[in-house]
Order: structure tokens, then C-alpha cells, then sequence
């Protein structure tokens, strides 16, 4: 499995707001292979409200094509979800994108966001070069 560019600048992300990494990769059974999600953690929350739990899956959309960055990125979220939801269901699957390709403009369309709202995505947005989660949609 190759890593996404920004995989270990994320992972610090997650560190410094209190995730306990717990699999790096997630590798996810399916019938015949695997599939392997970048990374999963979770966080102790308190007591009485249990675990949070996630598995993350990385794009930097460093490929030519914004749209077929997207494609690809949104295939492999929806696989991921889909095999969670046999393999471990509390666990919440997140795409996470730096800061600068959330806020590119082909990123901002109206077609990216109605496919993400319709799709439920949840994301995570967070800057590379300090290493920081920006903002967590859910």
C-alpha cells in the first residue's frame, strides 16, 4: 500500500488532538482480499459517552485531474463504508483532505458539494504544514 503524500502529517494532526492511533493501516476483510484504510483511531471521550472510533482514509489530489482525484477519492470513502458497516459498524469512516484542496475552487463546486452532502461524506480538513485538524464535518 502506498501512503498518501501527507499521511504522517495527518497522523501527527490526529496525535495532537488526543487520538490514541490504534491501526495504520485499518486492513478490512472482504470475501476474497482486503481492503486497507489509511488509518484508524479512536478517543476516549468520557465514561459515560464510551469511544468515538474512526478509520481515515487520506487524499492529497495531487493528480492532474481535480475531478478524477475526487472520483477515485470518493470510490475508495464509499468501499471503506461499506465494509465497515460489516467489519467493525460503531467505527465512523472520514476523508481527509488538507486544508488548500477543501478550499480549491473545482473542490467548492456545486456538483463536489452536492455529491458529498449526498453521499453523507464526513471530513476532515487540516493543514500539512503545521500538522493541525482545521475543522471536522460531519
Amino acid at each position: 500500500m502506498a501512503r498518501d503524500l501527507f499521511h504522517l502529517n495527518f497522523r501527527e494532526a490526529l496525535i495532537k488532538e488526543g487520538w490514541k492511533i490504534t491501526h495504520d493501516p485499518l486492513r478490512i476483510p472482504i470475501e476474497v482480499s482486503y481492503l486497507e484504510i489509511d488509518i484508524a483511531a479512536e478517543f476516549i471521550l468520557a465514561a459515560e459517552k464510551g469511544e468515538e472510533k474512526i478509520a481515515v482514509e487520506i487524499k492529497s489530489f495531487l493528480n492532474k485531474s481535480f475531478l478524477n482525484n475526487f472520483h477515485e477519492a470518493m470510490g475508495q470513502y464509499l468501499d471503506y463504508k461499506s465494509a465497515l458497516e460489516d467489519f467493525d459498524q460503531h467505527r465512523i469512516v472520514f476523508l481527509a483532505l488538507s486544508v488548500d484542496t477543501f478550499n480549491h475552487r473545482v473542490f467548492q463546486s456545486k456538483f463536489i458539494q452536492k455529491r458529498l452532502k449526498e453521499e453523507e461524506a464526513k471530513l476532515i480538513i487540516f493543514d500539512p504544514i503545521i500538522n493541525e485538524i482545521i475543522k471536522w464535518i460531519k
